[in-house]
C-alpha cells in the first residue's frame, strides 16, 4: 500500500502538467500569457503529455 505521500505527488504532477499545458494551448490560440512563441509552446505541450503519462504510470504502480 503506497502512502499518502506518494499518491499527493503524483496529483501534484498531474495537476502541474495540465497547468503548463493549459497555459501553451492559451497561448498559441490566443498570444496570452508569453506572447505566441509557438516552438516553445508546442515543446510544453509535449512535455506536459510527457509529465502526465509518466504520472498515470506511476499512479498504476503505487495503487
Amino acid at each position: 500500500m503506497a502512502s499518502s505521500l506518494s499518491k499527493n505527488m503524483v496529483f501534484a504532477s498531474f495537476g502541474i502538467a495540465g497547468f503548463v499545458t493549459v497555459l501553451a494551448v492559451l497561448d498559441i490560440a490566443l498570444q496570452v500569457p508569453f506572447a505566441g512563441a509557438t516552438t516553445m509552446d508546442i515543446l510544453f505541450i509535449l512535455s506536459g503529455a510527457v509529465v502526465g503519462y509518466l504520472g498515470w504510470d506511476a499512479y498504476k504502480d503505487i495503487t
